[in-house]
């Protein structure tokens, strides 16, 4: 495993970042519609990917959304 994309908190725990927005998509209820971002995290265990509401993720990692258009 390359050591650049690793990153240990202060506990000497490896820390699971998202690495990049692969897709987004909007959850339709009956009332109401929930907008998603599929994220790719960097894990030990190799890619891994997840489903998060993209306005909480927004506010956690805006970083990601910069170059977005």
């Amino acid at each position: 495993m390359p050591l650049e994309g690793v990153h240990i908190d202060d506990t000497l725990q490896f820390m699971e970042e998202p690495v990049e927005i692969m897709k987004r998509e909007i959850k339709r209820l009956k009332r109401s519609q929930i907008p998603l971002v599929k994220v790719r995290l960097n894990s030990r265990r190799g890619p891994e990917f997840t489903w998060e509401r993209e306005d909480s993720f927004k506010k956690k990692y805006p970083h990601l959304f910069t170059n977005r258009t």
